[in-house]
């Protein structure tokens, strides 16, 4: 089977299966104070050029993300996301389980404007309603679109006029520099926290959350293991992040799951096949009549993203670090 359902489901790296071997039967301190992840953090503030950031490394996304939020806002305080937004769709109510309200915004493409966040502030007023106080993004976003560097600016500046935390959740961070014009100093320099992702770029398991914002700081360790959320073999995650932080490795997988993507793409409008968004990263999503889905159902596996209309579905098309050119060739000969 053609296997274009998500950019997770295969292990490791050989690279990063290789550096776990390596180190496995080593005896060295638990919870993330070994070496490993000292190094792990090390190479990333000197990749995001800031010295003084705060690394901490997570098993997964919605751990992260639920951890963050929860450790950054008081009781009363939400979140402004777009509707599409993972913590909106895929997370299972975590962060309201913390007892905070997400509000979800309409965003066509996926991503958040200064003028959105302007409207939301301006509908929310008074002690009878929450207080909108941390900005959620995430790059790419959902729909695979991807916020350009001015982008980042222009929300860097509205929350920090505002006094609100932006964050952004960077599970395809690697793909969204890749497609885009941002690099790791950017989310340094315009976002109060970001992560890192890894689970979708190479690693078996791992996400990193870079705080830049010294105001973030104090207790988040404490709230990381309230949350369960400190891994007892912690150097599991520094000698995965070392390893794909070495050489350039990071961006590589992802310029290569964003190639096969534009080449994915490039064939489905060439057979006029409309998609949903256009998306520059490593998700497609082509819209095609009902019965080609099923038929291409019996020998490819995808994700139905949602029904266009009556004889029409848009299914998502995922390309990861270890995507074949073959399987690419091969879904655009079923067509």
């Amino acid at each position: 089977m053609i296997n274009f359902r998500n950019d997770y489901s295969a292990g490791a790296h050989p690279a990063v299966l290789e550096a776990l071997c390596a180190t496995n039967m080593e005896l060295t301190p638990g919870y993330g104070t070994d070496t490993y992840c000292q190094e792990a953090a090390e190479a990333i503030r000197a990749l995001c050029g800031a010295p003084e950031a705060a690394v901490h490394f997570f098993t997964g996304g919605t751990q992260v993300n639920k951890t963050a939020i929860g450790a950054y806002l008081r009781p009363w305080e939400a979140v402004i996301a777009a509707e599409t937004g993972h913590i909106c769709v895929h997370e299972t109510g975590s962060v309201e389980q913390d007892g905070h309200k997400v509000i979800h915004c309409p965003a066509s493409d996926g991503k958040l404007t200064a003028e959105i966040i302007r409207s939301v502030l301006a509908s929310h007023s008074g002690e009878h309603m929450v207080v909108p106080r941390l900005v959620y993004i995430s790059n790419t976003t959902e729909l695979g679109t991807v916020y350009t560097r001015s982008e980042l600016e222009a929300l860097h500046g509205i929350c920090a006029e505002q006094g609100l935390i932006l964050y952004c959740d960077g599970a395809r961070l690697g793909s969204a520099m890749d497609a885009g014009d941002t690099a790791f100093a950017h989310y340094a320099r315009f976002c109060d926290a970001f992560t890192i992702g890894g689970t979708k770029n190479g690693l078996l398991f791992g996400e990193a959350l870079v705080v830049t914002n010294a105001a973030l700081f104090p207790f988040f360790r404490h709230c990381m293991k309230q949350q369960g959320a400190i891994l007892a073999k912690g150097r599991l995650l520094g000698v995965q992040f070392r390893a794909v932080l070495k050489d350039g490795l990071y961006l590589d997988l992802a310029r290569h799951a964003n190639a096969l993507a534009r080449r994915l793409t490039g064939g489905l409008r060439a057979k006029g096949v409309p998609l949903l968004v256009d998306s520059p990263s490593n998700q497609v999503f082509p819209i095609f009549p009902n019965e080609t889905v099923k038929r291409l159902e019996e020998q490819a596996v995808f994700e139905v993203q949602q029904p266009v209309d009556s004889g029409h579905t848009c299914i998502r098309l995922v390309t990861a670090w270890n995507s074949a050119e073959e399987d690419v060739e091969r879904f655009l000969a079923l067509l």
